[in-house]
């Protein structure tokens, strides 16, 4: 995949470096590859293929509406000569956009796929409510200077006869 230099737009622009750091991050390598699942109304989940990676070689952060997968490979103690190198095992990062109020539930790596399980929890306050209207047809009170009078709803008013 192309990827775009944008370094000569930062010397004749100002203010644009997020723009630029967004179209830079927009353009995703196919490396490592991923599914994103929906496995309810709230529930999804997110499966990397990160084989030869180890538990202290990936690393996961969420930092407000973005989730990092970060993958960095240790250095090779061995010294052995590769005559042919197929398994594409490079240091990675992969960042993620993710809707409001959604959090990461739980995160593990099994038989070379890291599956990471992302919750919607939408905070009481905000869910919709439904609210019940009351019905009262009988007298609703009035106040006038201090006297308590009470006004029938359903009555008409009185028409002034000319």
């Amino acid at each position: 995949m192309r990827s775009f230099d944008y370094s000569p737009l930062y010397r004749t622009t100002v203010g644009f470096d997020r723009l630029f750091d967004m179209l830079e991050n927009s353009v995703r390598s196919d490396w490592p590859p991923y599914n994103i699942e929906k496995n309810g109304d709230n529930d999804y989940r997110i499966t990397m293929a990160v084989a030869g990676f180890g538990l202290d070689e990936v690393e996961l952060v969420q930092n407000g509406p973005e989730l990092s997968v970060i993958g960095q490979r240790k250095p090779d103690q061995q010294h052995r000569e590769i005559l042919h190198r197929g398994l594409a095992i490079g240091n990675f990062k992969q960042v993620f956009k993710l809707a409001d109020h959604v959090k990461v539930k739980a995160a593990n790596i099994h038989n070379g796929l890291l599956s990471v399980d992302l919750v919607r929890e939408v905070p009481e306050e905000l869910k919709p409510r439904r609210i019940e209207i009351g019905s009262n047809a009988a007298a609703v009170p009035l106040q006038d200077g201090g006297n308590k009078q009470s006004m029938d709803v359903d009555a008409e008013p009185q028409r002034k006869v000319a």
